[in-house]
């Protein structure tokens, strides 16, 4: 892949279609997908900070609308795991077909809520290689989903951030796949206090640089 790809796009799922922004940068490593948190979308700054930081290491992001405008204006949908977690799949299906990143390895990122849909699809799809949570709620999916996920995930939680440290202690013990618990220290729930996101987007990378290694194909003699 030798050009850039940097486009607005709309996908296919749930028999509506969602706006998101694709961007595939030359000589990609892997394709990472976020899945904000409630009341945010593809335009969050924190997200877009760390989408940022991963196209610097040469990987593809994909940032979309986990619901239409109609449907966030119903509060009760921003937390519908169900349906956020079809979306999420929906999307990484349709994805893994479209031209510029088939044959991609592909990754999650989840935000808050978002990590519960994250864990959810990834329990569902094969061809998720690895997962991120930042200042996730893992807490939220569906019962019995996390000892079902295979991907490796990595649960990052600022430690002033109590309530939900614990609840991804708890997570952590329930996960039966590659894990690891990353605690980032001074910060609170949305990491907002100076270079704290920073820390989040370094763990994130590395994170993805170990699990979404580029296939290496056999060689024929």
């Amino acid at each position: 892949m030798k050009n850039l790809f940097h486009q607005e796009i709309e996908i296919p799922v749930d028999k509506t279609r969602l706006s998101g922004t694709l961007f595939i940068p030359p000589e990609v490593n892997g394709l990472v997908i976020f899945s904000h948190g409630s009341g945010s979308s593809r335009y969050s700054k924190r997200n877009q900070q760390v989408a940022s930081f991963l196209h610097q290491r040469r990987y593809g992001t994909l940032l979309f609308d986990l619901l239409t405008p109609q449907e966030d204006s119903a509060y009760y949908n921003r937390f519908n795991i169900q349906l956020l977690s079809r979306r999420l799949a929906g999307a990484t299906e349709w994805l893994a077909k479209h031209p510029v990143a088939k044959g991609l390895r592909i990754g999650y990122f989840g935000a808050s809520t978002g990590a519960a849909s994250a864990l959810q699809a990834a329990a569902e799809l094969t061809q998720v290689g690895a997962v991120v949570s930042r200042g996730g709620r893992p807490d939220l999916a569906p019962e019995d989903t996390l000892k079902h996920v295979k991907a490796p995930v990595l649960l990052i939680i600022g430690s002033l951030d109590t309530v939900v440290l614990q609840l991804n202690r708890q997570a952590f013990n329930e996960l039966r796949c590659p894990k690891e618990l990353a605690i980032v220290d001074g910060a609170t729930h949305l990491f907002e206090e100076p270079g704290k996101l920073n820390e989040v987007a370094k763990l994130a990378l590395a994170w993805f640089e170990k699990y979404l290694k580029p296939a290496v194909m056999p060689k024929i003699y």
